[in-house]
């Protein structure tokens, strides 16, 4: 009898062992539109590894990726109420909590990643500030390089591009109608729904990356890439604070690293390899449009001829004179 009350105190033991040990585990349920399977999803993948490397088994990511939990409103909505804990997100998902991020993607404002990359530098640390204030961590930003207008017919110019039916984000209100007041014709979807959208015809025009088209196969459905760089795609990896503040204090910063570090491969990557994708999209039928130099010019000042709609009303003034003020600080110190 004493045999057997000693192997139940031992048993038991052992199970308080396990029991205290899982809950001193925080696992972190992470969504993201990125594609299963993807190399994006492979380095998310790494990162949780790392993540549970770095912390000593005290953090465990648990991925949802390909959209499987909502496009980016429902994940920001979802971390919110607790169901979900972080989230990959662009910049939809990221204007959802603070509107100053879309500083970082304003059209046509810089003239290649260095520039890009200073003027970030500039911004992100208010940026952070305003995230932290409205209960999220930004772990690390990354941008999946310059996004172009794919779409079914040639738009060599605005005006050609106006009489497009043009992919917009669903839930952004001033997105929408920043798009009307400059003329064009948007069509607010989730992004969910874009593969449909685009097979169907109900939107027949879409700006993205030359990867994220590639990899969606939405090029085959908008076939004329317009050779512009339009804007940065800013995305994020962020966090509830209140997840945040389970993690040891002592293993939060390792957290970072990896993350930052996983975010710098990824964006790295992406960058070098944009040429390979619009090669590879060309070999399949893509074809790259050459906007003339008078059309060049008409792209440069779209942007700057709706500031009176955006400054202030699409997103907060003062980070939208910080950007602007940032990109005139670069090009001033630049050798030229």
């Amino acid at each position: 009898m004493r045999t057997i009350r000693c192997l139940a105190l031992a048993a038991a033991f052992v199970l308080a062992i396990g029991t205290a040990r899982a809950a001193d585990t925080v696992v972190v349920k992470m969504a993201t539109l990125v594609p299963a399977g993807s190399a994006w999803n492979t380095s998310l993948t790494e990162m949780g590894q790392k993540w549970q490397q770095v912390s000593g088994g005290k953090v465990t990511l648990k991925l949802y990726a390909g959209g499987v939990a909502g496009d980016d409103a429902d994940v920001v909505r979802k971390i919110r109420l607790g169901t979900l804990n972080a989230g990959f997100l662009a910049t939809s998902g990221l204007a959802d909590i603070d509107r100053g991020v879309l500083a970082l993607q304003i059209p046509m404002l810089f003239e290649d990643y260095a520039e890009a990359d200073w003027v970030a530098d500039k911004i992100t640390p208010a940026l952070e500030a305003k995230f932290d204030a409205k209960g999220f961590v930004v772990l690390s930003w990354i941008d999946a390089g310059w996004a172009h207008f794919f779409t079914k017919t040639p738009a060599r110019s605005p005006d050609e591009l106006k009489t497009a039916k043009l992919f917009a984000w669903a839930g952004d209100d001033k997105y929408i109608e920043l798009w009307k007041g400059a003329g064009f014709h948007p069509i607010p979807l989730p992004a969910t729904e874009i593969s449909t959208a685009l097979g169907t015809g109900l939107v027949n025009a879409i700006c993205t990356t030359p990867q994220i088209a590639a990899l969606m196969q939405w090029y085959t459905s908008a076939k004329n890439m317009t050779d512009v760089n339009w804007a940065l795609l800013i995305g994020g990896i962020v966090i509830d604070k209140n997840t945040w503040n389970k993690i040891p204090a002592d293993v939060r910063p390792a957290i970072i690293a990896a993350t930052k570090e996983t975010a710098r491969r990824m964006r790295d990557k992406t960058r070098a390899e944009e040429a390979q994708s619009v090669d590879a999209m060309k070999s399949k039928g893509l074809i790259v449009v050459k906007p003339t130099a008078a059309d060049l010019e008409s792209w440069r000042k779209l942007p700057s001829s709706v500031y009176p709609l955006v400054r202030g009303a699409y997103m907060p003034a003062d980070d939208f004179d910080l950007a602007v003020k940032s990109s005139a600080e670069y090009r001033a110190q630049k050798p030229h």
